[in-house]
Formats: structure tokens, sequence, C-alpha cells
């Protein structure tokens, strides 16, 4: 687990108030940062879950050291009512969520997360299912465009997505680095504070390949089921569609949906709220933060509460 530096810790650990004999998960457990904390705050119990193999082979080792208090679960934070059902659990007190590639995941070449060292080009968080390399290699240009603008905001989809198949006639783009360059070239140089010019395509990639958003999504309605009346959801983000998605859901289920008009009356929520907004704004870290993890740099964190059985 080492290089794993778990984000805006204390204030996820915080929103979710740990308390003893309290039950958590950890729905993105990673390298095991937010569990340990949790566990380390009150004499609780967390269960915790990740789709990467690796991340559950690794996390043994905490298993152990805070046994019999914690339970290690592969699957998907989108299927955690069923993951809790079959422990025999049907309420928690928080649950965590922290989105997207973990440290470990992205600083493993071989997994193909990242453009910074060339590996294959991958991207399953799972090991299993297309990889990028199918994504790339096989979609024609207009799906390539359509992702790299859904879930990458690249304004020059089209151009990237052109400049793909050009590549792909000669010989399928099997490394990280060699799609880096193309994307490059592509997209063009850009301003010395921005980021790479790869990386709007890479995030698009990985979301397409994972079903991340479609996983956020049932992610948070598992979430707002499993939560007892008091209990806490605290989602990390680090990026505009997740923290959209998590806004969005949040308000949604506290009550807040906006009317159609601003000049229409406010319409009666369809349903009673179920969920409190803790958080009005997304939490950002701090600049100490920051300057120790430019990873974090991102991060936004959404606080809801359940108010209702």
């Amino acid at each position: 687990m080492s290089g794993h530096v778990p984000v805006m810790l204390t204030e996820v650990v915080d929103a979710l108030q740990p308390r003893d004999g309290g039950r958590y998960v950890d729905g993105t457990f990673g390298g095991g940062g937010y569990t340990a904390a949790i566990l380390d705050r009150a004499a609780c119990e967390v269960i915790a879950i990740d789709r990467d193999p690796d991340a559950i082979s690794a996390g043994e080792a905490l298993v152990q050291r805070y046994a019999p208090r914690l339970r290690l679960i592969e699957g998907r934070f989108g299927d955690m009512e069923q993951l809790l059902s079959a422990e025999g659990v049907s309420a928690v007190d928080g649950v965590a969520l922290d989105l997207g590639v973990s440290s470990m995941q992205f600083d493993q070449a071989e997994r193909g997360f990242s453009f910074r060292a060339s590996g294959p080009l991958d991207m399953r968080m799972e090991k299993n299912g297309p990889s990028a390399a199918d994504l790339v290699n096989d979609s024609d240009e207009k799906e390539l465009a359509d992702i790299l603008w859904r879930y990458g905001e690249e304004r020059k989809s089209r151009r990237v997505a052109k400049a793909i198949v050009e590549r792909r006639r000669d010989k399928r783009i099997e490394t990280t680095g060699e799609l880096a360059e193309i994307v490059r070239r592509a997209v063009g140089p850009s301003a010395k504070d921005e980021s790479d010019p790869a990386t709007r395509a890479f995030q698009a990639l990985r979301i397409a390949v994972n079903d991340e958003l479609g996983e956020l999504e049932r992610g948070l309605v598992a979430a707002e089921q499993v939560l007892a009346p008091g209990g806490r959801l605290a989602v990390v983000s680090f990026h505009s569609l997740e923290d959209r998605a998590v806004k969005d859901f949040v308000r949604s289920h506290a009550g807040r949906t906006p009317s159609p008009s601003r000049h229409a009356p406010p319409r009666a929520a369809e349903q009673a709220a179920t969920l409190r907004e803790v958080t009005r704004k997304p939490v950002s870290p701090s600049q100490e933060e920051v300057s120790a993890n430019p990873r974090a740099r991102s991060a936004r964190l959404r606080v809801a509460e359940k108010v209702t059985a």
C-alpha cells in the first residue's frame, strides 16, 4: 500500500462521524486509507469494497490487522446493497466513496491508466472485459469522438478521433505511449500551467472502459438505500462530470430539484426528502494538502445525511 495518499482524509472521516459500535462502508477501498482512519477513530466496523482484485489482495494485511472489525469484499460499490445483504447487513451508519483511479493503479504502468510511463493500453479496473485498446482500435470515428467529448470534455474530440483512426490503419495502437503521442499531436501544445494535452482523452477512455458514471449513479442510489437515518454519505470526486452527478443526486433527494423556469412557482417535491445536504458547496482540499499531494488539486468533497427510513 505504499505510495497511496488518501485525499482529504481528515475531512472525509470528520464528515462520517464514526462512533463506537457503528458500521461503515468504504466503497472504494483502494489502499485502505479511509478504512484504516475510520477504524482508528472509533471502535466500529468497516465493510470495504473494491472492484480491483489487486486492491483486495493487498488489503489482506489490513484485514488481519483490524480483525474482526474489517470485512473486505471484491465487487462494485454500485452493487453494495446486494453485497451487504449477502453479508447479513441491511443498514449502515456511513458510506465513503473516493471516485476515479487510485494512486496504486495510476502508478503501475502495466495497468495502462497513465501516459507518464508507457505500458499496455488497458485501463480495466477489474482486469476483465474490453480494454482501452479494444475501444481505441475497434470503435468507429464518430463513436470515439463522442466518448472523448462526453467523458473527457475534449474540445478537439473530432480531430483526435480522426488522428486515431488514421494511425490505426497502419497498425493497432497498443500502448499508452503511442496513444498519448497521437493525442498530443492532434490537440497541439497547451499553456504552461495547463495539464498534459493527453489528460482529457485518457480520462474519457478510462471512464468509458469502466462505465464509471453509470457505476456512480448506481452507487449513489445504493448508498441512499443502505444508510440508516442519521447516516452520512461522503463522496470525493475529481472532475466536473462526477461532481455534477453527485450534486444533482443529493439535491434531488433533498427536495431541491429546481423549477423548470425561474418565473414558475416552486413545485412540490414528488416524494419526501430522504437526504439532507450537509455541504451546500463542495469542500476543496487545503493548500497544504495540494502542495504535498498535487493529485488532490481537483478533488471535491460533498456530504449528505439520511433523514428518513
